[in-house]
């Protein structure tokens, strides 16, 4: 597993071995929804604070293995670092527990539903805080995204408050992620860390006041919790890994597999209700992720094309 700072310069072609590691990390987050129904009887903060402690240890042995132990040295004496790292940390806990309590509280299809509009909800985030001009098909697409929402909002009564806040906390996490000067495997080390003190600190908690569920409830229920670190380590890392070997537009579409993932077992193996509304709505969703993808990959071809023309020049 290469570091994530060995990398010379951004990627401008896709390597078979990156293809293979965010394909096994989209693969691993697809099928999460088994694993958080198999801990649906443990409290949601429970769970995301096993999730916190027992991908410390995991993160820990990655960055020894790779000698990158230094980078967190040096975080860990700056200021302006850690109080960077404590907000996106903040904002991954946020994401972690509303995805833990939805899908045990039977609402998955919400969860994919937020997890499709993310990639919108960044352009969107990009033209409000970063000033950038969207594409008409971004334009269209975020038009159709949001009419989506609409539906769904009408259809219950309520805005789909689930997706929306997975959209917004993930979206958020990485636009602030990206502002942190440490590579991702340091990155990921670093924020588990910081939350490990407030995670530790309830555990204890729950444990001396009969509310736990590590030992206290059964070996099962112990071997659950532990395998939460492995569960939410490894496919980060490994996607970590994998994003720096392929293209912005390859990663662009692959990231539809875990939420499409989702969908299907959502629907076919959880029973989820999907009636005529979220029918229509994730049509939209899709419609408007197809004029997305196309104009992504339209870009990145005029973008070859051009720098292809010029390499002559040089």
């Amino acid at each position: 597993m290469a570091d994530a700072n060995s990398s010379s310069g951004p990627q401008t072609g896709d390597s078979p071995r990156g293809f293979a590691f965010a394909l096994t990390a989209y693969v691993l987050w697809g099928f999460l929804p088994f694993f958080m129904k198999a801990v649906a009887h443990i409290p949601s903060t429970e769970v995301v604070a096993h999730r916190i402690i027992w991908s410390v240890p995991l993160a820990g042995l990655v960055l020894v293995w790779l000698g990158r132990t230094d980078d967190i040295k040096v975080a860990l004496r700056s200021p302006r670092m850690l109080a960077m790292a404590a907000l996106t940390a903040t904002l991954i806990t946020i994401n972690w527990g509303i995805y833990v309590w939805a899908i045990a509280a039977d609402r998955a299809l919400e969860t994919a539903l937020g997890y499709y509009i993310n990639p919108l909800f960044s352009i969107f985030l990009g033209a409000v805080l970063l000033k950038e001009r969207p594409a008409p098909a971004q334009m269209v697409a975020i038009g159709l995204a949001a009419c989506a929402v609409a539906i769904l909002a009408f259809d219950a009564g309520g805005l789909p408050w689930v997706s929306l806040s997975l959209c917004l906390s993930w979206g958020l996490y990485a636009f602030f992620r990206k502002t942190l000067p440490i590579g991702p495997n340091q990155g990921f080390f670093l924020e588990v860390l910081l939350l490990s003190v407030p995670a530790i600190g309830y555990v204890i908690w729950l444990e001396s006041t009969g509310q736990g569920h590590f030992g206290d409830t059964g070996m099962a229920d112990m071997l659950w919790l532990l395998s939460c670190g492995v569960v939410t380590a490894i496919p980060l890392m490994i996607y970590a890994n994998g994003a720096k070997l392929l293209r912005l537009s390859t990663i662009g579409i692959m990231q539809y597999i875990a939420p499409t993932m989702i969908f299907v077992i959502a629907v076919f193996v959880f029973g989820e209700p999907f009636g005529t509304a979220k029918l229509v709505a994730f049509a939209f969703i899709w419609v408007a992720l197809i004029i997305y993808s196309g104009s992504m990959l339209s870009t990145a071809r005029a973008k070859r094309l051009a720098a292809a023309e010029l390499k002559p020049a040089e």
